[in-house]
């Protein structure tokens, strides 16, 4: 018997390895499909379908607003680290400056 044209007997570690590939490769696509910014609708099978739309521009503004939030809650935080930072440099050089002490004496 010929052994050309059927398929070599595989492990299960490998159809498994198989499995997984296919599955990301399909995940992937479906991935840059529902992030994409046009208006699409997925049907696997009559089973699951799902539509996805671009978010409307009320929408938008909102996320814009919550992005800026964040981004100023951000720089706030940054700031307060700074300024913290700051203070403890200036405390330090005011402890390590000598203390002048004074004699009243010579001036007498």
């Amino acid at each position: 018997m010929s052994q050309e044209g059927r398929l070599q007997n595989y492990s299960v570690d490998q159809v498994a390895g198989a499995f997984v590939l296919v599955m990301g490769a399909i995940g992937s696509l479906l991935l840059v499909v529902w992030q994409s910014k046009c208006h699409c609708k997925m049907n696997l099978c009559y089973i699951f379908q799902c539509e996805r739309r671009p978010p409307s521009e009320d929408e938008m503004k909102s996320l814009q607003d919550q992005v800026q939030d964040k981004k100023d809650e951000k720089e706030q935080k940054k700031q307060d680290k700074q300024d913290e930072q700051d203070d403890l440099v200036a405390k330090k050089s005011v402890e390590e400056k000598p203390k002048e002490t004074i004699n009243l004496d010579d001036q007498l």
